[in-house]
């Protein structure tokens, strides 16, 4: 920011209470106006006007400010700066690159940082598209610039704006301010188009057309692909009692869905797990392009030491970043970690504006903002005519792995994919610990003329019958803790077996392992019908009075259990010799 502009004083502050200032017998500010507060000039947002009183709520520590003290109004909403420079960077939750604060400031952030957002020196090398005569409407693209070396940046008109092009630039470097293209609109006002434009945090971006949610957004993990997919622009929450895997799982998704970029958005999470964000990303490299993850990647990091307020607004800033690549043509994927940090922000500003509280304190419109975030994800086409998608995956922190808590039960009714943590499952050892009892998803029906496309019916075939064994086990599981297993009959032990084989050799999977780390989708439907051959065969052999231990001697299930170490992703014909000896094998049991 600069602030060396002479904005006038349009107020002092009256009132002081954590992040909310109060100003007294103003008429001079308006609803979501952005204003500077303080001699400082800490960043803060108008959210409460009446004839009394006006109230606002900082973005930055208010220790030090008094009564007295300047209030500047900047007449526009809380906005970001949109231009080339936000991949690869590091912003807290007002977008402030924590890069350029660490130079001013050191480790820690000082109050009333006066930095841009974004590198306004930086040249860019800029490939013109608009010709002079051209008519542009908001949201066409009218320049381009590599941004990193796998993204391009694409320079989109303004969706308020259109106009007929009056002047265009010959193609070079160029700063973020520098003018490019002039157009003129229909009442004959002149408008300069620079490489940036700025957009307000709380409103959603338009689009063209909403799309269904007809494509899958594929992860590599196959209790995610196969049991509970999600669609590309599809919404889906994670939810889990400490030390059961949320963050870990975000981290997974983040490396390897196939998104052309990544918003993590880390929201009140502790420091060592946003530096570990950042060491892991910065060493990892994108399988799909072999460059730097941070490439396609940006960071907001608002750890739970940073101002509240700050906290709140940080979701919307990383969903607004979203958004805007989204217009470009992209597939974004945001991973929010974690919304119950939000919502306790939501909650303290709550008290501290002495709202009357709903259930465990949280505001009465903690419902309206979810769903106001979760319904920005979407597939759509852009205003350019691209294609382009926003996915939301927001972590939950329910205390005590309470999933009847208000903000676990809220986000329950705006998401369609629900991973249920475990935490018996996480302390087993079982990653990922989804809990393939309590989680669902609604995208089956959406989705599966796409696997029926790309897959063939019988990866939904699997899929249901594998869903149905588990379902199976659960039900003996109740019976065998109550009379052993010992009374259940051959069949119904053989169930249990094959749903061992399901959850070790299936469900589970190994992060740090090469080829189970990220696991394609056909290897996942030749896993399913390995299982389920064995599981057919024995089944034939069993009703011929064999007994099921003679099976289990065979250690074929145990050979199910290591396949996704044994047969590469890249060597997906060893599936034919697994079968062919699950065949040989069992033929032994009959002669």
């Amino acid at each position: 920011m600069n602030w060396s502009v002479n904005l006038p004083v349009s107020d002092v502050i009256y009132g002081i209470n954590g992040p909310v200032v109060t100003v007294r017998n103003t008429r001079t500010f308006s609803m979501m106006e952005m204003v500077y507060v303080g001699e400082s000039r800490l960043v803060g947002e108008v959210i409460g006007i009446n004839d009394k009183m006006t109230t606002i709520q900082v973005y930055e520590e208010t220790t030090g400010l008094k009564p007295g003290d300047p209030i500047v109004g900047t007449g526009a909403p809380m906005n970001v700066l949109l231009g080339p420079g936000i991949i690869d960077n590091i912003f807290d939750g007002i977008e402030r690159p924590l890069k350029a604060i660490e130079e001013i400031s050191g480790s820690f952030i000082s109050r009333g940082a006066a930095v841009s957002s974004l590198d306004l020196n930086r040249y860019w090398n800029v490939k013109i598209k608009a010709k002079v005569g051209d008519v542009l409407e908001g949201g066409q693209i009218y320049a381009t610039c590599p941004e990193t070396a796998i993204i391009e940046h694409r320079f989109i008109v303004p969706p308020t704006l259109s106009g007929t092009v009056t002047s265009v630039q010959p193609n070079g470097k160029y700063k973020l301010m520098d003018t490019i293209v002039t157009i003129k609109d229909e009442k004959g006002v002149e408008h300069e188009l620079t490489l940036c434009q700025k957009w307000p945090i709380r409103n959603a971006r338009p689009c063209k057309e909403r799309l269904p949610a007809t494509i899958p957004l594929i992860t590599g993990q196959r209790v995610m692909d196969t049991m509970f997919p999600i669609a590309k622009g599809g919404t889906a929450a994670i939810p889990g009692g400490f030390g059961t895997g949320k963050t870990m799982n975000q981290h997974q998704l983040a490396k390897w869905c196939d998104a052309d970029i990544i918003v993590y958005v880390g929201c009140g999470e502790r420091g060592n797990e946003m530096s570990q964000v950042l060491d892991e990303f910065s060493e990892l490299i994108d399988p799909k392009s072999n460059r730097p993850m941070t490439d396609r990647t940006v960071l907001i990091a608002n750890t739970s030491n940073m101002p509240v307020a700050a906290r709140e607004a940080s979701i919307y800033t990383g969903l607004t970043l979203a958004e805007y690549y989204r217009d470009m043509g992209y597939h974004v994927a945001i991973m929010a970690d974690s919304t119950s940090r939000w919502a306790e922000a939501l909650r303290e500003i709550s008290g501290r504006l002495e709202e009357m509280p709903a259930e465990e304190g949280f505001p009465a419109y903690l419902p309206s903002r979810l769903s106001e975030f979760y319904e920005r994800a979407g597939r759509v086409e852009a205003l350019c005519g691209s294609e382009g998608s926003v996915t939301i995956i927001g972590a939950v922190s329910p205390q005590g792995s309470d999933f009847s808590e208000p903000v676990t039960q809220n986000t329950k009714r705006f998401t369609r994919c629900f991973w249920a943590l475990d935490k018996a499952l996480a302390y087993a050892r079982h990653y990922p610990a989804i809990n393939w009892m309590n989680s669902y998803s609604e995208y089956f029906t959406d989705l599966d003329a796409w696997y029926r496309e790309n897959l063939g019916d019988d990866f939904i075939k699997y899929r249901n019958k594998i869903t149905s064994l588990l379902h199976e086990e659960s039900n003996l599981m109740e019976i065998v803790k109550l009379i052993g297993s010992d009374v259940l009959p051959d069949d119904q032990k053989l169930v249990i077996e094959t749903a061992k084989a399901i959850r070790v050799g299936f469900l589970q999977q190994n992060a740090f392992h090469k080829d189970d780390t990220f696991v394609p989708l056909e290897k996942q439907k030749l896993m399913m019908k390995a299982i389920l051959h064995l599981y057919n065969k024995s089944k034939r052999i069993i009703a011929a009075a064999i007994p099921i231990s003679g099976i289990t001697q065979t250690g074929l299930f145990e050979r199910l259990a290591k396949m996704k170490y044994d047969i590469p992703n890249d060597k997906l014909e060893m599936f034919d010799q697994l079968i062919a000896d699950i065949d040989s094998s069992l033929a032994k049991l009959t002669n």
